[in-house]
C-alpha cells in the first residue's frame, strides 16, 4: 500500500467551524451505521453501483413492468371531453334550457349546448369517437378511454401542475422525473426526459417538467421543435471552437475538481446535478443529431406523420422512444376553446388527428406499442353550456368554460386495456359520477405499468419521504390488460 496515500494532506490542516462539528458529531453514527450494514450484509458491492456513478443509468423496476417508456400527449387548454370521447345527446334534447332546471343536483349556470360534431362508432368494440377524429378513431381498439376524470381547480396553472407533478400548491418534481429517478434511462447519450412544443414553451414552463427536490439530472430537457433544420432545432450542440477530444479532457479535470470540492462538503446536490448536465451535453453532441433529424426517415413515414408542426413533433418522438429515452412529453396548445368552438376544435383536432393516428401505428407495426405506454389529454375539461350563462354574448360564435369536474383522457399500449371505456360523466357531461379517477389515481396506474408500487417510489426530502401521489392515489386495475 502506497504510504504517501496515508500522509497528513495540507487541507486536513484547515477545517471550518461547520465541518469540525459535521465530523465531531457524525463520526460516532457513522460507526455505528457502518456495524450494522455489514451486519446486515449490505456493504458488498451490489448491482446498483452503475447507479450511484451515473443518476440516468438504467435501472430495473421491483417487479415486471408491461411498459418500460413513456409518452404523454398533452393538450394544453383542456379539450371539450363532450366534443371528442364522450358523446352527450341529451343536450341535443334539451338544447337551449337551462341544465340546473332540468336536473336539481347541477349547480352550474348556463344552457345546454349540444356538440356541432357528429359521433359514430368504430372498431370491434364499437366505441364512439367525434368526427374531428376520423384517423385516429381507427385506433380505438387500442385505446382505454377514461371518461371519469376529475381534478381540483379548473384553473389552467393549477391544474397543469396537478396533471404534471400531482400537486398544484407546492414545488413537486414531475411525472417524467419520477419515472426516470426509478428507471434511468436506457440511453446515456440522451436526456433520459424530453419535453416538446413546436410554439414555444407552455404556461408555467419548466414547472412543468421540474424535478423540483429529485437530483437535477431528472430534470426535463425542453426542445422547441419548430424549426426544421437540426442546427437550429437543437441550437449550440456542437462547439465550434474546442474538438471532442478536448471537451473530454476539460470534463474530466471538472469531474477531479468536484470530487475533491466534495471531501470537504456534504450535500453537494447543485454541482452534481450541473456536472451532469456538462456530461449530458457532450454526449448528445452526436446521438441528439441523428435522434432530431428526421430526413433521415423514409419518405413514406415523414408522408405517414405529415409535414406539419405536429407531424414533425411526433415523427421526433417516436426516433427518441426507439432510441431509449425514458419519458417524451409531447405538447399541444391551443385548446382553450371559449368561443367558436365549432371552428376551432376542429382545427385543433385536425391538426393532431394525421399525427396521433401514424404515431400509433408506426410504434406498433415496430413492435414498440406493447412496450410504451401513450396517454393523451389536458389539464381539464369543458363545460356543456356555452361559455358563460343564458345570457352570454354570443357575437364570436359559442365556445364552453372550464370544467374540473369531469373530462376524458385515453392511454394506449403498455399494458392497458383495448377497446375499453372505464366511468361516466352524468347525462350532460358536467361531472363524474361513475368510477370516478383523480390525477393521483392515474399517476399511481401508471407507475403500477412501468413496474413500481406508487407508495414505495419515494425519495427523501426535508426530513420526510415523498411519493409522486402523495398521500392519495390508487392503482385503477379496471384499466390493466
Amino acid at each position: 500500500m502506497n504510504r504517501n496515500e496515508h500522509e497528513l494532506q495540507l487541507e486536513d490542516r484547515f477545517l471550518t467551524r461547520r465541518q469540525f462539528l459535521c465530523r465531531c458529531g457524525m463520526g460516532m453514527g457513522a460507526l455505528g451505521l457502518a456495524s450494522l450494514l455489514d451486519a446486515a450484509g449490505l456493504l458488498s458491492p451490489s448491482a446498483r453501483a452503475d447507479a450511484i456513478l451515473s443518476p440516468l443509468a438504467p435501472r430495473l423496476p421491483p417487479f415486471p413492468g408491461t411498459a418500460k417508456q413513456v409518452i404523454h400527449l398533452f393538450m394544453s387548454g383542456g379539450p371539450s371531453h363532450v366534443d371528442t370521447f364522450d358523446p352527450k345527446p341529451a343536450l341535443a334534447t334539451y338544447a337551449g334550457k337551462s341544465l340546473k332546471e332540468i336536473d336539481k343536483s347541477i349547480t352550474r349556470n348556463g344552457a345546454a349546448f349540444p356538440s356541432p360534431f357528429k359521433f359514430e362508432r368504430h372498431g370491434q368494440s364499437g366505441i364512439e369517437v367525434s368526427e374531428v377524429f376520423p384517423l385516429l378513431a381507427e385506433h380505438v381498439d387500442e385505446m382505454t378511454i377514461i371518461r371519469s376524470m376529475q381534478t381540483a381547480i379548473p384553473s389552467h396553472e393549477i391544474a397543469m401542475l396537478a396533471m404534471n407533478t400531482g400537486e398544484s400548491r407546492f414545488v413537486r418534481p414531475s411525472v417524467g422525473s419520477w419515472v426516470t429517478y426509478g428507471l434511468g434511462t436506457e440511453n446515456q447519450n440522451l436526456p433520459g426526459f424530453i419535453a416538446l412544443s413546436p410554439n414555444g414553451r407552455p404556461l408555467l414552463g419548466d414547472q412543468n417538467w421540474q424535478s423540483a427536490f429529485l437530483p437535477g439530472a431528472y430534470q426535463g430537457t425542453y426542445v422547441e421543435t419548430r424549426n426544421t433544420q437540426v442546427e437550429k432545432l437543437i441550437e449550440y450542440i456542437r462547439s465550434s471552437t474546442t474538438s471532442l477530444p478536448e471537451q473530454r479532457r476539460q470534463l474530466d479535470l471538472l469531474h477531479r475538481l468536484e470530487e475533491e470540492h466534495a471531501k470537504t462538503r456534504i450535500e453537494e446536490g447543485p454541482m452534481e446535478s450541473r456536472l451532469q448536465s456538462f456530461e449530458t451535453a457532450f454526449r448528445m453532441q452526436m446521438a441528439a443529431t441523428d435522434a432530431f433529424d428526421i430526413s433521415k426517415e423514409p419518405a413514406s413515414i415523414r408522408a405517414l406523420y405529415g409535414d406539419t408542426p405536429q407531424g414533425r413533433q411526433l415523427l421526433i418522438t417516436r426516433r427518441l422512444i426507439e432510441r431509449g429515452v425514458r419519458f417524451v412529453q409531447s405538447w399541444q396548445s391551443g385548446w382553450d376553446h371559449h368561443n367558436q368552438i365549432e371552428k376551432n376544435l376542429r382545427s385543433s383536432a385536425k391538426d393532431c388527428d394525421q399525427p396521433i393516428a401514424a404515431l400509433l401505428t408506426d410504434l406498433k407495426q415496430r413492435g414498440l406499442l406493447e412496450e410504451t405506454l401513450v396517454l393523451w389529454g389536458g389539464e381539464f375539461g369543458r363545460t356543456p353550456t356555452s361559455d358563460g350563462n343564458l345570457n352570454v354574448d354570443n357575437s364570436k360564435g359559442k365556445g364552453r368554460d372550464h370544467n374540473a369536474s369531469g373530462f376524458s383522457v385515453w392511454m394506449a399500449g403498455g399494458g392497458v386495456k383495448g377497446g375499453y371505456v372505464h366511468g361516466a360523466t352524468d347525462q350532460f357531461g358536467c361531472a363524474a359520477v361513475k368510477d370516478k379517477v383523480e390525477i393521483a389515481d392515474l399517476h399511481a396506474t401508471i407507475l403500477q405499468v412501468l413496474g413500481f408500487d406508487h407508495k414505495k417510489l419515494t425519495y427523501r426530502n426535508a426530513g420526510r419521504d415523498f411519493r409522486l401521489t402523495g398521500t392519495e392515489g390508487n392503482v385503477v386495475n379496471a384499466l390493466l390488460a
